[in-house]
């Protein structure tokens, strides 16, 4: 990334490396680093004689352009009789080294494309990467290791850099926005960041050499940047969606919780704006930042050719819930005081499936609440919106009354910043909220360094006509699931994201209401970029673009083209889940160091799931029948009984009444009310108590969320029949009209109208493989048969 030490506002002020080109000899590669403006040039040494250590060098020396030559001209001489020094190739960072039975190979950017800018600080994304091995000497190695090298090579490889990989040598784009602006943290620390993805690629030198100028922070889900209007002002909007390495795979290789509190699909969405102002201008920036994942409960689902929608098998190993609890006090350390549940699967179901775990999850949170004191109690949320959706109630308006809800309660970050070129080329932003969150500071003391904070953005800003507005803060986070946190999700996130940006067009002065219409062009848009988010997450995790049945509504799209469109992804996805997730979970593994291959040890290939080696992924029995919800009993985690630990934020004082968005209510008002809660969606729907009286923060609200008819046609449960069928008359059957748009298989899709042709795609199929796609049936010998 950049250089060692960032000292402003946690982007880089000291110089970066951002143009590296390689050389060789026979025992050495030598790697070149200039700044942007070509003051500034590094050496690198990576000694090629011993393959089977990975030996760095780095030349402390700051040298000019000529002196730089002049060494290379040197080298050159003093190995002229070995070949000189050659030209290997231009690249623009490390991705890290990699070994696996032979010698080291060196993963590198050789091109880059520009996606964007936030405050001036560019963001790339790859658009071509290389391998090149370290050594010019292999390991002279049996046949075996030499095919199994091989092997592992081709299936790293498989992890392709140039698709939902950005990276930035200025800005920390793997934190959030607010906490660039708050910390003051070392280039080192930013690659302990859970969104890191080359954290373990990049240990080696980074431990070497103490600092991150060679190497670049790969961060792996979404990143969009695009300029809107409202009331004919331009703004841009910046959509990131920043996917955990921790716990990370595929749908049903990775579900739920693990020992250390990790959950599957673990994403965090930040939502920047910022004015369309000329460049080194004051400008007002807003983000808000919510989060999904997994249900955090042990449980799992067995990928099946059989079935489109496998057994949920539930674990008893952790009846206090322990890990659980990790899971939250994980989410109290990143964002605060209070978090916010929104659950979103079914409440009620012909035979029990998502309302295990919604009944589990209820009983968890409650156990966890008794524990904790009553600020810091969990927000409990759950929607089952499928009988709403019958009713052609209007879900996103649903939605958004939950938003405003949770945005009530957590407010938005907002500032004003100057961006100042230094001399050396690089941007910091001139205003600093850093220690702003320290632990050991007292109310007072935050208090002092807010009004610090505004004096110097104030005095930044002096020349400017108009007067500053105070900044704002975003403490707390809403948490949205449903089973894979992908489909209903991502609808429920594009409500939040409308809700916040009102709110954020409205603290910069941009409009006069903080309430979008969803009538304008605006909604559109915004509607796009995360209905592409949606496609993007879904297909890393799911292996499909996202059902995006409530947006095709929502534009008013024919029926039959949405039909059609939301079988091709479901087979596509079933495909993917039951015939290549398991080399993209290995790759995966491979590539965050989950598993490393040792002398005399199976291959990742032998191994028959990633329990072997990936913590936190229990063992469970397989049920013989289908539809049944398999629970078994373990050891649990702990014996300490959970009432008697600590809140989740004992040792941190909560940030409360810094944001002009979060009004000043106490948590009895909030979680406690009966009136408060039908406010929201009306009187119709229930609010329950405990047996005592109290507030029971596991179900807080009970409005059913659209999954058969509404965003998820692969989520619904129907009857399942019990005749087996050999998967290669599956396969045979999948292959007729298994054919995609190159945007299914890429990262967005856009909702279009389809052709005639297209629209009778359902007929080209036997009616009972269509209602095996379509309603989950277990597909039979029966079902096959040609219309």
């Amino acid at each position: 990334m950049a250089g060692e030490n960032g000292s402003d506002a946690g982007l880089h002020s000291s110089p970066y490396l951002q143009k590296l080109r390689l050389y060789e000899t026979r025992s050495n590669f030598y790697m070149i680093g200039r700044d942007k403006n070509r003051t500034l040039w590094r050496v690198l040494k990576i000694d090629r004689s011993n393959p089977s250590e990975l030996t760095v060098v780095e030349d402390s020396t700051a040298y000019s352009e000529i002196e730089c030559c002049d060494l290379l001209r040197r080298i050159h001489e003093g190995n002229r009789s070995s070949g000189g020094l050659k030209f290997v190739t231009a690249c623009y960072g490390i991705v890290g080294f990699v070994k696996f039975l032979e010698s080291y190979s060196m993963m590198l950017i050789t091109k880059r494309k520009k996606i964007g800018a936030i405050c001036g600080h560019t963001i790339y994304a790859i658009s071509k990467s290389e391998m090149i091995p370290i050594s010019k000497f292999p390991i002279q190695s049996n046949m075996a290791y030499s095919k199994n090298e091989k092997r592992y090579k081709k299936l790293l490889s498989t992890v392709d850099l140039t698709k939902d990989f950005f990276f930035s040598y200025t800005y920390n784009v793997m934190h959030s926005l607010q906490r660039n602006l708050r910390r003051n943290e070392t280039g080192l620390l930013h690659y302990e960041s859970m969104f890191v993805w080359n954290e373990f690629l990049t240990r080696g030198i980074r431990n070497t050499l103490k600092n991150t100028l060679w190497t670049v922070a790969l961060v792996y889900g979404f990143f969009k940047q695009v300029r809107l209007f409202v009331s004919g002002k331009s703004f841009f909007l910046t959509l990131i969606a920043r996917r955990s390495r921790h716990y990370a795979g595929t749908r049903y290789l990775k579900r739920g919780v693990n020992e250390k509190g990790r959950v599957a699909n673990d994403v965090e969405t930040e939502q920047i704006v910022f004015e369309d102002v000329n460049e080194g201008c004051p400008s007002k920036i807003s983000s808000v930042v919510q989060n999904r994942g997994s249900i955090p409960l042990f449980w799992s689902q067995e990928t099946s050719r059989l079935n489109l929608k496998p057994d949920i098998i539930l674990s008893k190993k952790d009846p206090n819930y322990e890990a659980t609890r990790l899971h939250f006090e994980d989410l109290d350390m990143r964002y605060g005081n209070p978090i916010i549940i929104l659950n979103l699967i079914k409440g009620s179901e012909k035979k029990p499936r998502e309302t295990i775990l919604r009944t589990e999850f209820a009983t968890a949170i409650r156990l966890i609440n008794k524990s904790l004191f009553k600020e810091n109690r969990l927000r409990f949320l759950h929607w089952d919106l499928n009988r709403h959706s019958r009713k052609a109630t209007n879900v996103l308006a649903l939605l958004g009354r939950v938003a405003d809800y949770a945005l009530n309660l957590t407010g938005i970050f907002y500032c004003q910043v100057t961006p100042n070129c230094t001399q050396d080329g690089l941007l910091t932003l001139s205003c600093s909220v850093q220690n702003y969150e320290s632990p050991a500071k007292s109310s007072s003391d935050k208090t002092d360094d807010i009004d610090k904070f505004e004096t110097d953005v104030a005095n930044d800003n002096e020349k400017c006509s108009e007067t500053v507005k105070h900044p704002m803060f975003q403490t707390g986070v809403l948490r949205t699931n449903c089973i894979d946190c992908l489909d209903r999700t991502n609808v429920a996130q594009y409500a939040y994201g409308l809700v916040a940006l009102g709110r954020q067009l409205h603290a910069m002065g941009l409009t006069e209401s903080r309430t979008i219409d969803q009538n304008i062009p605006l909604t559109e848009d915004l509607m796009g970029v995360y209905e592409t988010m949606g496609d993007t997450l879904a297909l890393q995790y799911g292996g499909s673009a996202a059902h995006n049945k409530i947006f095709c509504q929502r534009r008013g799209q024919w029926k039959a083209t949405t039909q059609s469109q939301e079988f091709l992804r479901t087979l596509q996805r079933y495909y993917n889940n039951a015939y290549m997730d398991a080399e993209k979970q290995s790759a995966i593994n491979l590539f965050l160091g989950n598993f490393q291959q040792q002398e005399d040890k199976p291959a990742l290939w032998e191994l028959d799931s990633d329990q072997h080696y990936c913590v936190g992924r229990p063992s469970f029995k397989r049920s013989l029948s289908d539809g049944n919800i398999v629970t078994e009993t373990d050891s649990p985690l702990g014996d300490s009984n959970i009432g008697h630990h600590q809140p989740l934020s004992e040792n941190r004082e909560t940030l409360r009444g810094l944001s002009e968005s979060t009004p000043a209510i106490t948590m009895s008002e909030i979680s406690y009310s009966r009136m408060s809660c039908r406010q929201l969606f009306g009187e119709e729907d229930q609010v329950y108590y405990d047996e005592n009286g109290n507030e029971c923060n596991c179900t807080n609200f009970d409005l059913e969320w659209l999954s058969s008819s509404g965003n998820s046609c692969d989520e619904d449960i129907f009857d399942r029949f019990t005749t087996r069928l050999s998967s290669e008359n599956i396969g045979a059957e999948l292959n007729v009209g298994m054919t995609t748009s190159p945007s299914e298989s890429g990262s967005s899709i856009k909702g279009g109208y389809r052709t005639a042709s297209e629209l009778s795609i359902l007929d080209e199929f036997p009616e009972g493989f269509v209602n095996w796609v379509t309603h989950g049936d277990m597909l039979t010998p029966l079902n096959l048969t040609s219309k």
